[in-house]
């Protein structure tokens, strides 16, 4: 019988594939000019993409190779949003240190958005690795686009061979679980694992493997304990918004293609019944290893983009929480985890790109005195650090609340005091920050003045932060109906 083919609902992606092709063209056609014009272009492309799906989504095509449920659709917002806010915060970058190759350098944004797009609405194995390698191949030639810089290079370097590493050992994985399941469909690989398992008590030492090779995989790409080392450099050396890039968009992939394989396809090996099958215990394991290591070392960090790498390997520590649960409330906890994310974290490198655009510097020593010469920026940096750190009442605190609350709820207590005493240690390095903002006697003559296109994402990181930090359900509301899709 032939896949069904309905063209509907990939509409959005295909829309933005086309657009990226058309950036590369119009930038080409005008003789690379006008940064400004292509910039707005992209902004413009990734919006209109945002409203077509709201108008082509639901159904699937070519069988569950591409399923646009709630749950992709909810993702799709977070990629969306995560590269309007980068290439938001462009602008300065493609006026002074990428002249020749705007065209390029947006349209490859776009394409791994499209590729997180993708990756998202897979429900089966091969579609999602081929959606996984979409998203990570631009982002490799993103992370070393400063050609003349050496930091830059070294960064795309290391994230091609650990990405080729990590793509090699999670398809290893996906060809194990098809050598014992006869499937790469998730859901028909998890009735035939429970038939199989069912039937003989025991699925042997192939599918312990293949779990362990799955998690290390896609532990790559969250930059997951002990799979981060790749990250401080990279994110230092890529260009700051890239960095964005990657630590929101290119994890929030991470973290659907581990839902779709684990929280779905494996779900019944989250029980400790099915011990030494547990995945659950695993991650729970690497989710305390992250927030560990990721907040214990961020702290002795003099840049802030290494700071920020350390953070997010310990943020995505904290979404394990969620994750592990493997409930719908869970589910719903990561998702709405990621939104807020999202705002804060891209907020954050916005500031570190404007302030680099200006200064040359990602010392946060000189941060030192800026708020009594830029108030405006400085607030919005502080707003975004707080989040990060779960102060109330901002996005971070409910975020971190609904996390804790589902790893209390599916008994992994003693993960949820960890994450606590870690949240209390990052506190320090993201106050620090807003120490030499705020305290410093040094008073600072840089005068930052935000262009449009990198106002309106530091408005939209501050408003989303604060607005569904204070009133949560619309996103909580929108994160349940897409953990629905698992029927739990």
């Amino acid at each position: 019988m032939m896949p069904d083919f309905n063209i509907r609902v990939l509409v959005p992606e295909m829309f933005l594939f086309l657009w990226a092709l058309f950036l590369f063209l119009y930038d080409l056609g005008t003789k690379r000019k006008n940064h400004k014009q292509i910039g707005y272009l992209a902004m413009i492309g990734v919006a209109a993409t945002g409203v077509l799906l709201f108008f082509f989504h639901g159904g699937s095509s070519f069988g569950s190779m591409f399923c646009s449920d709630p749950l992709a659709n909810f993702f799709k917002v977070i990629f969306l949003g995560s590269a309007f806010m980068a290439i938001g915060s462009s602008f300065g970058v493609t006026k002074e240190k990428i002249k020749n190759h705007r065209g390029e350098f947006y349209g490859l944004i776009l394409l791994s958005t499209v590729g997180m797009m993708f990756l998202s609405s897979a429900d089966e194995l091969i579609s999602l690795y081929v959606g996984l390698e979409l998203t990570t191949v631009p982002l490799f030639v993103l992370a070393a686009f400063y050609k003349d810089d050496k930091l830059s290079l070294e960064a795309g370097l290391k994230y091609l061979i650990v990405g080729a590493f990590s793509s090699a050992i999670l398809l290893y994985g996906i060809s194990l679980i098809y050598g014992i399941t006869g499937t790469t469909d998730i859901i028909e690989m998890k009735i035939n694992l429970s038939l199989v398992f069912l039937s003989y008590g025991k699925l042997g030492a192939g599918f312990i493997l293949a779990t362990v090779m799955i998690i290390a995989g896609i532990g790559f790409k969250l930059a997951l304990v002990p799979f981060h080392m790749w990250a401080p450099d990279v994110f230092q050396g890529a260009p700051t918004p890239i960095t964005a890039l990657i630590s929101v968009g290119s994890k929030a992939a991470g973290v659907v293609a581990f839902l779709r394989i684990f929280v779905n396809g494996l779900i019944a090996f989250a029980d400790e019944v099915m011990a030494p099958l547990d995945w659950g215990i695993i991650v729970a394991v690497l989710a305390a290893a992250a927030m560990v290591i990721g907040n214990i070392t961020a702290l002795r960090q003099k840049n802030i983009k290494r700071m920020l790498a350390y953070s997010s390997i310990a943020q995505i520590g904290y979404v394990m929480i969620g994750m592990v649960a493997a409930t719908e409330i869970g589910v719903a906890a990561v998702g709405y985890y990621m939104f807020i994310y999202l705002f804060a974290n891209m907020g954050a490198f916005a500031v570190a790109t404007i302030f680099n655009d200006e200064t040359g510097s990602d010392g946060i020593g000189s941060y030192a005195g800026l708020a009594k010469s830029s108030p405006i920026v400085s607030a919005y940096m502080a707003i975004f650090l707080l989040s990060l750190a779960g102060i109330p009442p901002l996005g971070g605190f409910a975020a971190k609340y609904f996390v804790f609350a589902a790893g209390i709820q599916a008994g992994y207590l003693w993960l949820v005091i960890l994450g606590l005493l870690t949240a209390v240690v990052s506190l320090y390095y993201y106050a620090n920050v807003i120490k030499q903002m705020y305290f410093a006697k040094k008073t600072s003559d840089i005068k930052i003045k935000p262009a449009v296109s990198a106002s309106i994402v530091l408005i939209m990181g501050v408003v989303g932060i604060i607005l569904f930090g204070v009133f949560p359900e619309p996103i909580l509301d929108f994160a349940l109906e897409a953990a629905k899709v698992f029927a739990f």
